[in-house]
């Protein structure tokens, strides 16, 4: 029997997991993991993994002894060390169409509420003040220019949902390979271009080396001071301290996040005290749809791998010339 382990039960507990592992005669443990160490004891002798935000490293990957495949609930693999689960031979899964709706949804409402000042006339409000004079000023959104940071299927949903309110739509997207990919009245735009113009500017881009850190102080000071900044993609891609600095000394007038650099945050950051941002708890590909979607094309990719199939939203596909080298195979592209 094989031994699949679900890391992050907390966030995810298993429910359609269980069916579908026992089809291939997978045995489900369901584990909340704290730290290296304890992974390592959960999984030592596992055949695959279910993961959601604990870190995987080249550490812990080099105590198992039979792992064949780590399947990510979600589109992000930051969590992963992918080129340690090459070395290794372990396939890297992930659901690529997660939470689309959801995220594109959670940004529009972060942009509405920051730019109409939702979150803060509420408060007014329960407090007994009755004041639309505190809102002063908001600017209407029709005409207005929204930048897109990144343009993979999430921002897509944005700017189809943004349209309707009247926005133009800029993006930025190096690794696109046709400028335009859907039917969209997009403007494809150089990184700074967009800083420059956007009202709003909204991050869409996954968390890699190149995008650690991509919105830092010159790229806060291109802003509008009358712009916003919206976060529902990884917190690390924003700089928090210029972030902060930005926001302080009005380089910008406020931001949406649904990410911080640490989660959760400290109890004394500062950021928490600032007016003008509202804050959600990385909760954006949340409904209970998708996570149930989620599960069970997490559990799928699994079934995929201990049936002996190569899973079909593999992310590290240079394991398979890895694993054609170990059979004496020849190397083929896997472009």
């Amino acid at each position: 029997m094989f031994k699949v382990v679900s890391i992050d039960a907390d966030r995810f507990p298993p429910t359609v997991e269980w069916e579908i592992l026992a089809e291939v005669g997978a045995d489900l443990v369901a584990v909340q993991c704290q730290g290296e160490e304890e992974v390592i004891r959960h999984t030592k002798d596992a055949d695959a993994i279910l993961a959601s935000l604990t870190p995987l490293t080249r550490h812990i990957m080099g105590s198992w002894s039979k792992m064949k495949v780590i399947a990510r609930y979600g589109i992000g693999v930051d969590s992963i060390d992918l080129q340690a689960a090459t070395d290794n031979g372990i396939y890297v899964t992930n659901v690529p169409d997660f939470c689309y709706d959801e995220v594109s949804d959670t940004a529009l409402s972060l942009i509405l509420a920051v730019t109409r000042k939702v979150v803060a006339m509420h408060q007014l409000v329960k407090q007994r003040i009755y004041d639309r004079g505190r809102a002063y000023p908001i600017y209407k959104l029709r005409g207005k220019t929204l930048g897109l940071v990144a343009f993979g299927r999430i921002a897509q949903a944005v700017a189809k949902k943004a349209m309707a309110f009247g926005f133009r739509i800029l993006a930025y997207d190096p690794y696109l390979k046709t400028e335009n990919p859907v039917d969209l009245s997009v403007e494809f735009v150089a990184l700074e271009d967009l800083l420059m113009r956007s009202d709003v500017v909204s991050l869409h881009t996954p968390l890699t080396a190149e995008t650690r850190h991509m919105i830092s102080h010159p790229q806060l000071r291109m802003m509008k001071p009358t712009a916003f900044l919206i976060n529902t993609a990884r917190g690390p891609v924003v700089d928090q301290q210029a972030l902060y600095l930005a926001l302080k000394e009005g380089w910008i007038a406020g931001a949406g996040l649904d990410v911080l650099e640490k989660e959760p945050p400290h109890p004394q950051d500062p950021l928490l005290d600032l007016d003008n941002v509202v804050f959600t708890p990385h909760y954006a590909s949340y409904s209970e749809e998708a996570y149930q979607e989620v599960r069970a094309k997490a559990a799928r990719q699994v079934a995929q791998v201990l049936r002996g199939e190569i899973p079909t939203c593999l992310i590290n596909r240079e394991v398979l010339n890895k694993k054609r080298a170990e059979r004496g195979e020849k190397y083929e592209d896997i472009g």
